[in-house]
């Protein structure tokens, strides 16, 4: 088991951690925006407003998590998250746990590195939380823009809608060979999976449970 052996090789003693940093175990911790990760994401997944303009959320809302996880590839890596200050807390623990029992996630970045394209993330099986868009064929808000909901997997667990003549329309297009929730393969979210447990617990709800839809990738918390 991995247990606590974190990589800390990007922490010297020289290091200043800034003060309103929350370490919660080696590895794993979360604080305000930097100057730098506001300058990383402002005209990307978060608007670069225009005077006077307003948005949902602020950057003062926003925490960014550093955890630690086990790749596809059985190594230890390091990924980053921008999430609401309300479950960045509920992250950094349920990440904790998920590295410790070994419970494998492809990539954790932010969608910066995919332009602030959810659907590139997607492709790409990237598991990410915060981006200021709306719902994926919808002009409703999506509760990523409020950094309230994270995508775990999103390949091997896509988001499907419902056409009136019963087919389906898989989302990413890639995904299309895990939309049968029956067959049984790995890295699939279902009520038996540690990721589903996890999140449940801690309040939670889950987007394969929803009716009209099925976002198996997606957890999100209202405040």
């Amino acid at each position: 088991a991995v247990s606590d052996n974190v990589d800390n090789t990007d922490i010297t003693t020289e290091e200043i951690l800034p003060e309103n940093r929350i370490t919660y175990k080696n590895g794993f911790y979360y604080e305000p925006l930097s100057d730098d990760v506001i300058a990383r994401i402002t005209g990307c997944s978060y608007p670069d407003l225009k005077e006077d303009e307003q948005i949902e959320i602020s950057y003062e809302d926003l925490s960014y998590l550093v955890v630690q996880y086990v790749g596809f590839d059985l190594e230890t890596h390091k990924g980053d998250i921008i999430c609401n200050n309300a479950i960045a807390e509920d992250l950094v623990e349920i990440f904790y746990e998920l590295y410790r029992n070994e419970y494998q996630i492809e990539s954790i970045s932010l969608i910066e590195e995919y332009d602030g394209d959810d659907l590139a993330s997607c492709t790409a099986n990237n598991t990410s939380c915060f981006n200021y868009r709306e719902v994926v064929g919808s002009s409703s808000l999506s509760k990523h823009a409020l950094g309230l909901a994270i995508d775990i997997n999103p390949l091997y667990n896509p988001y499907i809608t419902y056409n009136s003549d019963g087919s389906l329309n898989v989302y990413p297009e890639n995904a299309a060979d895990y939309a049968d929730r029956s067959k049984s393969f790995p890295y699939k979210i279902d009520e038996n999976d540690l990721c589903y447990k996890l999140f449940t617990e801690r309040g939670f709800t889950w987007g394969g449970h929803w009716n009209s839809v099925k976002d198996y990738q997606h957890f999100q918390k209202v405040k």
